[in-house]
């Protein structure tokens, strides 16, 4: 079962967030920082333990047991792994990276965006799977293989990186899926914001049959 403990601790997740995207307008605008017309969400990992039309209750990677409501107009869609030479020029991708210890971004994964999602999420920005790490969505202006590893040399609107994509690295993508998917132990990325008080569901991210998105 849930407790108000979690919820709570939910609460503080989703205001920290508000906070840290207000300190990095801050740093980019300063004082005169544009408000934030959008209503902001937060990304919560794990896998299912129960799901129902209303909601689904989530086993969080922290160990935490959350009930998050599902919306109305909820989105599912399946990731599912593909080959590293899925990553072509010109292609959609995001990848969340580390830099090592010479300031070179090391790709922990590479999602291949579907062309009618491309644009999604352009930019390179801070991200939450490992501390310190980014998130670069962009496009794939030179691809050089190195052995059977890439580097990804990306652009995106306002700027550019080189990413390298050692062989190991989990390569995903994306395609449309339903509620079907959603199943007692399945591994979900949930976007979560807050309505009413409480967290609602707007997005969900599912593997099949097991497996784990890696973004």
């Amino acid at each position: 079962m849930t407790t108000n403990l979690s919820v709570f601790r939910l609460k503080n997740r989703l205001f920290s967030a508000l906070v840290i995207i207000f300190l990095l307008a801050e740093q980019t605008y300063g004082q005169n920082a544009p408000p934030q017309q959008t209503v902001q969400s937060i990304r919560l990992r794990g896998n299912i333990v129960d799901v129902n039309l209303q909601s689904i209750i989530l086993k969080e990677r922290s160990g935490e047991v959350l009930s998050i409501t599902l919306d109305e107009q909820l989105t599912v869609q399946e990731v599912y792994p593909i080959d590293i030479s899925s990553i072509e020029r010109n292609a959609f991708i995001g990848t969340a990276a580390l830099e090592d210890k010479n300031g070179r971004l090391v790709a922990l994964e590479v999602h291949v965006f579907p062309e009618s999602m491309r644009g999604t999420g352009e930019g390179h920005r801070p991200w939450d799977i490992a501390p310190g790490s980014s998130m670069t969505n962009a496009n794939v202006e030179e691809l050089v293989s190195v052995g059977n590893s890439r580097e990804l040399h990306l652009k995106y609107k306002g700027g550019e990186k080189i990413v390298f994509v050692p062989e190991s690295v989990p390569v995903v993508s994306y395609r449309p899926a339903n509620a079907t998917l959603l199943l007692t132990g399945a591994n979900v990325i949930l976007v979560v914001t807050e309505k009413d008080g409480r967290p609602h569901a707007s997005r969900i991210s599912v593997g099949r049959d097991g497996f784990k998105p890696p973004m």
